[in-house]
């Protein structure tokens, strides 16, 4: 009996006198509809730009809905990591069409690409306001920064109370380094009425925010089990001389150390996309900005935009920082520990001083503002 071509799946066509049978393409029978739903799926959940664009390369059709405004406004802020090293204008083309599609993870990206790196003071704070209209937590804690520090422009050109309103703003919306600043400038009386009950209680509440994720971490890493954790990190310390929960840290500020200094299978703080890029954008060009420096926090990547524009640690006077957040980072990883000059430690074990009369000095050094040009040391 002779089979039917077109129940196979298939078209029968007369060629010639003879029958040959062409199978239909299904994926061009979906309706585009159904096909931008699933770029969107894909923009939302691609782990990098590449993982992405290799879709878009299959053909034609999949190179044109991929660039349809449904699917960019959904893309991730892994699917727009561009690296600093492939930085093009395909890549800044790629974020603008995902900008002008009101993705506010392209709007704070390439506004903080904008910013900090290709020096377009202007646009790159419109692109951040954008986010924030939008209440994106970093573009709002990045922009209250630039408030505080008066980035781009001079040192008369702080707005303090601007920088603490976007600053509760971010905080409200669960940024931690958001709220920890809050908390210091209440302490302080910075850009807001002095309140240290106040300003205490959000600090706390900042720390226990990132034990929290910790734990999180650590009970959803594949890669670190709840033996591993019991065997290597028994009781850790979790608290410092002020009360506030910390973790001693390692290669990052959300490890565990434990006595034997394991530095393995612990789960690390992960950084926006925009800040990697930072951190590699001025790790290619250490010599671009001379007189300028960088955030010593090495997960922030923020230069300065003016000599002296951030605040020097009192202690050593060797190490500066944007913010109280990106300082407490740092003095957790391994400030701590370098702060004191090596002569001091030394000079400690040598004299054998009585414990008793040796004072915690498990604390966070005040960082303060370098008045002028000069590089000396303010205590």
């Amino acid at each position: 009996m002779k089979k039917n071509p077109c129940k196979e799946g298939g078209e029968a066509v007369h060629h010639h006198g003879r029958t040959t049978r062409r199978r239909s393409d299904l994926f061009e029978s979906l309706p585009d509809e159904i096909v931008i739903s699933i770029l969107c799926k894909l923009s939302s959940t691609a782990s990098s730009p590449s993982d992405f664009v290799t879709v878009l390369l299959t053909c034609k059709r999949l190179n044109k809905l991929g660039v349809h405004p449904l699917v960019l406004s959904n893309a991730s802020p892994e699917t727009l990591a561009v690296g600093a090293k492939n930085w093009s204008d395909e890549a800044h083309r790629f974020l603008k069409l995902c900008v002008n599609a009101g993705n506010k993870e392209a709007y704070y990206t390439l506004g903080m690409i904008r910013f900090y790196c290709l020096q377009n003071r202007g646009s790159g704070a419109s692109l951040m306001a954008k986010a924030a209209i939008k209440s994106h937590a970093p573009a709002l804690y990045s922009l209250a920064l630039i408030q505080f520090n008066g980035s781009g422009g001079l040192k008369n050109d702080k707005d303090l109370r601007a920088g603490v309103a976007l600053c509760a703003r971010a905080a409200f919306l669960g940024h931690v380094d958001a709220l920890r600043e809050l908390g210091h400038c209440l302490q302080d009386g910075y850009g807001v009425r002095k309140n240290v009950e106040e300003g205490r209680r959000l600090l706390v509440q900042a720390n226990a925010r990132e034990l929290s994720c910790v734990l999180r971490a650590f009970n959803t890493s594949p890669s670190t089990t709840s033996f591993e954790f019991r065997n290597h990190h028994r009781r850790p310390n979790l608290t410092d001389s002020d009360g506030y929960f910390c973790l001693p840290g390692s290669d990052s500020d959300f490890n565990v150390r434990s006595s034997e200094n394991h530095r393995s299978n612990l789960p690390v703080r992960e950084l926006h996309p925009a800040n990697r890029f930072l951190v590699e954008w001025f790790g290619l060009r250490r010599n671009g900005a001379p007189g300028l420096r960088l955030c010593s926090y090495g997960g922030c990547g923020r230069p300065e935009t003016r000599r002296n524009e951030f605040r020097r640690c009192s202690g050593c006077g060797t190490v500066n920082y944007c913010s109280r957040g990106c300082q407490a980072h740092d003095w957790r990883v391994h400030h701590k520990v370098e702060c004191a000059p090596m002569e001091e430690w030394m000079g400690h074990a040598i004299d054998d001083v009585d414990e008793d009369e040796v004072g915690d000095d498990d604390r966070t050094v005040e960082i303060e503002e370098i008045e002028g040009d000069d590089d000396g040391i303010h205590v």
